[in-house]
């Protein structure tokens, strides 16, 4: 165990922010935490950092962190830059001080180990001190760091050229690559990473999954892209109502794990209550038969032992909705682009576009950062002036733009009298309820704009966008700062949308679940006259008419990780979902002529003996007990293994030991029928011998 939180929690004030969390990291463990904006996230990487403390309780409940030796944690809010006027490149350099400081103490062993007067006690124990030393070496990465550095730069967009450039020449979004990318080649035992795909393009965002995979150490990360998550995490932690459960996989097995616990729970929630009831009604009706007195005071016992299963937590899906539909429907052609120049001056000109948009498309833009992707939505919506060629939106096209930047609005209006100024038709009842839809409830309403998070910000903006009801819609980067379940809700609405779709994005899953075109943006390293006299780069643009999954398979020859998303098996399908027991045909009729009135039975020989018929239903009723109890202890070894951790990711597995439970859950049902039938009998014939 590297690091262990034990029953957790964190306060500010009156505040609890999480509380009884258990989260531990073992070796080179790749860890998600997941759940909604503002549940604690990032307070529990603060809480690793050690920028946040464990807050006291008042009980006697044992709570600690635990450290296996003293890890060194990262974690790029720490990384802060002591002095501005340094180079790019002598910072990241102090990443490499400890395997420099490693790499002189090697050559002053070996030094020492050249002396032709040594002792050779002396010369042996340099030795093992110069192995244990080149060995540490290699686990840093002593001998490819000089590679590492040059690659992780490239990645990040910092080319040779521009390594010997001031910290402060850099500007803000660049410092924040830079600090992450020291972080990176710092190699920290444990490595906190808070949305790091954020401001990175496609291809960076690959590379980076590439890396932390094959990182030797371990990692914690908080985002909110579901495919980079997929990829690289093998343990996710969620949490939800302010505490943490732990998962083992990604992502995708973490939400089909969540759904078949809760409904396991459900379940046996639902059975118990049965099951109690069922032991109620049992008592009530034998409590006052002299004969069935220890027959109801062993239920009421297993009655009271019984340990009770909680019903399950709601899920947490709380999100947006709106009404999407258009207003009116647009010609076939609703945007077409012929030879578009974009750019900032027509000295820097970034590409040429060309292509058209027809009704009811959903087209992708998609690239690396800088290539001129926002640029494209600018000047299309008349943000940027057209530096050559022609665009031309079809005949009653409405559209509604979304920009990226919108988290950057600011107004010191309350959120209500913002919403109402934009539409002062609307009484105060249908703008309450419109920003309700939007999760903006109570007195969310009277914050000031000012005060709002980015995604508050960005949901605030799509619903002005909404409710106008456009027929096109051209949207710049519309899921930052999204959690997952927002994201995954735009994707559903955009998909259902039957209006038009022009949308910016690097997030490959919202892509794959809503484009059915791309339009590509890259820079053409095969045209000589790429980089003109103007010292400029032209970047080419492809248009592609399948989807992202298509354009993955058709770029590498591998299916992508989405396509791959969309085939995960229901472990509810898999294995045998019916279970019978051996012999319940013999159980079957054994219950059957126990059940039967003796006054109905044939009998034979001297004629019917009460006493002896007596004796027979006692020594069965004996028995059905003793096969209840059976049944009973068998059913419920069956569901402690359905909990047992090392079946958790064996659907099939579990699917076996289910239906074992539904076997047993009905035979338990059968015997007690018989139970009480023979019950009934007793009570009647004891009746008869009385009389």
């Amino acid at each position: 165990m590297l690091y262990q939180i034990h029953n957790g929690a964190v306060r500010f004030a009156a505040d609890t922010i999480l509380e009884h969390i258990n989260f531990e990291i073992r070796d080179t463990e790749k860890i998600a935490i997941v759940g909604r904006n503002g549940c604690g996230k990032t307070t529990l990487l603060k809480l690793i950092a050690g920028e946040v403390d464990l807050s006291k309780r008042d009980s006697d409940e044992d709570i600690y962190i635990a450290r296996a030796g003293n890890p060194v944690i990262g974690y790029l809010k720490q990384m802060a830059f002591e002095d501005d006027s340094v180079t790019l490149e002598a910072e990241i350099r102090k990443a490499f001080q400890p395997i420099l400081d490693l790499q002189a103490r090697m050559e002053t062993l070996l030094t020492e180990l050249d002396r032709p007067d040594l002792p050779a006690e002396a010369t042996e124990e340099l030795a093992r001190k110069y192995a244990s030393a080149e060995e540490r070496f290699a686990w840093m990465g002593g001998y490819d760091y000089e590679r590492e550095y040059d690659m992780v730069l490239k990645q990040f967009g910092f080319p040779a050229e521009v390594r010997d450039k001031r910290l402060s020449e850099f500007s803000g979004g660049q410092r924040t690559k830079i600090a992450f990318a020291k972080l990176l080649l710092s190699k920290p035992d444990i490595l906190l990473l808070d949305e790091p795909t954020n401001h990175l393009d496609i291809a960076a965002v690959e590379w980076l999954e590439g890396y932390l995979k094959s990182y030797n150490r371990a990692v914690v990360i908080v985002s909110h892209d579901r495919m980079f998550l997929d990829k690289i995490a093998d343990v996710v932690y969620e949490i939800e109502y302010g505490t943490a459960t732990r998962y083992p996989g990604n992502y995708s097995a973490f939400v089909e794990r969540k759904r078949l616990n809760w409904e396991k729970q459900l379940k046996d929630y639902t059975q118990q209550k049965k099951e109690i009831e069922r032991l109620t009604a049992l008592i009530e009706k034998f409590k006052h038969h002299p004969t069935k007195v220890s027959m109801a005071w062993s239920k009421l016992k297993q009655l009271e032992h019984m340990e009770k299963i909680e019903a399950p937590a709601r899920y947490d899906l709380r999100t947006f909705h709106a009404n999407c539909t258009p207003k009116r429907e647009t010609g076939k052609e609703v945007l077409t682009v012929s030879h578009l120049q974009i750019g900032y001056t027509p000295e820097h000109i970034l590409s040429e576009v060309s292509f058209t948009m027809n009704r009811g498309q959903k087209l992708a833009v998609i690239g690396a950062n800088g290539t001129g992707k926002s640029t494209l939505l600018k000047t299309l919506t008349g943000q940027l002036p057209a530096l050559g060629g022609t665009s031309q939106f079809g005949f009653q096209v409405d559209v509604g733009y979304f920009d990226q930047q919108i988290a950057q609005y600011s107004s010191e209006k309350p959120v209500l009298d913002d919403m109402w100024d934009e539409f002062p038709d609307m009484t105060q009842t249908e703008v309450r309820t419109l920003l309700g839809s939007f999760l903006f409830t109570a007195d969310d309403v009277f914050k000031k704009v000012s005060m709002l998070s980015g995604g508050e910000k960005g949901r605030l903006a799509l619903a002005k966008i909404l409710k106008r009801r456009p027929n096109l819609l051209i949207l710049d980067e519309p899921t930052n700062h999204m959690d997952i379940v927002g994201k995954e809700t735009l994707a559903a609405m955009l998909k259902d949308f039957n209006g038009s779709v022009l949308f910016v994005s690097h997030d490959r899953y919202f892509v794959s679940q809503i484009a059915d075109s791309l339009l590509i943006f890259e820079e053409d390293s095969t045209d000589p006259g790429a980089s003109d006299s103007r010292n400029n780069t032209f970047f080419q643009v492809q248009y592609y008419p399948y989807s992202y999954e298509q354009y993955q398979q058709d770029k590498t020859g591998q299916p992508d990780e989405a396509q791959l998303l969309k085939g995960i098996p229901d472990a509810k399908n898999k294995g045998s979902q019916t279970g019978t027991s051996t012999g319940s045909s013999d159980r079957t009729s054994e219950s059957t002529a126990a059940s039967v009135p003796a006054s109905d039975r044939t009998v034979s020989g001297s004629g019917y003996n009460p006493g002896k018929e007596l004796s027979r239903l006692t020594r069965r009723l004996a028995k059905v007990e003793e096969l209840i109890s059976q049944c009973e202890a068998e059913l419920q070894s069956a569901r402690d293994e359905l909990l047992n951790p090392d079946y958790a990711s064996d659907y099939g597995k579990l699917s076996e030991i289910q239906a074992s439970i539904t076997a047993k859950e009905q035979e338990l049902e059968e015997r007690m029928y018989e139970w009480s039938e023979l019950s009934d009998q007793i009570e009647e014939q004891t009746e008869k011998s009385a009389r």
